[in-house]
């Protein structure tokens, strides 16, 4: 199934292919540009974590930093804003390269916040955190491009995969596949080459590793090893 593009013109690829997206908050940030390159031949989209301090306690990185990294990789930027306020910033993420961009579901003003992003061209994800309820997003899955399911709670690298979110996924995969629905489905969170098969075989088709990538010493290897477990899992899906 076609996904939608964005008007950057990069393609995210099919709605509900694998793909791996090695997350920038593991990475050494003095050698963003080199890490990001290093890992560029084994990913297929890059994952860039917003943090603003406030929706979750940690501070990451913002507009400039995605706009010095989009002059070094054509990657397609799936950027995940974990923000009180992401609708102050859209546009600016947005001009600064970022190709699709995912808000959270419990901060409110979701439709308005879908309409915007559709507005600025970018693709249109939404995210929930492991103690919320699939319901909450249930009312907007053929509105948006994406679903992230949390599998930790955001706002550090580095936590245990928290397998009770497996439920959600699966719920998520059946209404994608009842409503023939171009939606994939994310997880974020304590991803490696052992939990990625449980993901995917749960339903999920886009994986977000951080720590099990660029905590490796050669992350191209790590990011090939994970692909490499997902893929058994997806053809048993």
């Amino acid at each position: 199934m076609e996904a939608r593009s964005t008007t950057s013109g990069r393609d995210p690829g099919r709605a509900g292919d694998l793909r791996i997206a090695p997350s920038v908050l593991s990475a050494d940030f003095g050698l963003l540009a080199e890490q990001v390159g290093e890992v560029a031949p084994a990913a297929d989209w890059l994952h860039v974590d917003v943090m603003d301090g406030h929706f979750v306690p940690n501070v990451t990185i913002g507009p400039p930093v995605v706009a010095s990294l989009r002059r070094h990789t054509p990657l397609f930027f799936d950027c995940h804003l974990m923000m009180t306020e992401p609708g102050r910033y859209l546009k600016d993420f947005a001009d600064a390269g970022a190709d699709g961009c995912t808000v959270h579901v419990e901060i409110g003003n979701t439709d308005e916040l879908i309409t915007q992003m559709r507005s600025l061209g970018l693709r249109a994800g939404l995210a929930l955190n492991p103690d919320t309820s699939f319901d909450a997003v249930r009312p907007y899955l053929r509105d948006i491009d994406l679903l992230l399911c949390m599998t930790v709670f955001p706002g550090f690298g580095g936590q245990s995969f928290i397998s009770d979110v497996m439920a959600k996924v699966t719920q998520a995969r059946a209404e994608v596949t009842a409503g023939d629905l171009a939606l994939d489905i994310e997880v974020d969170g304590g991803i490696d080459d052992t939990t990625a098969p449980v993901a995917v075989a749960a339903g999920a088709n886009v994986l977000v590793a951080g720590s099990a990538i660029f905590g490796h010493p050669r992350p191209w290897e790590a990011a090939d090893a994970i692909r490499a477990a997902a893929l058994t899992a997806a053809g048993d899906r």
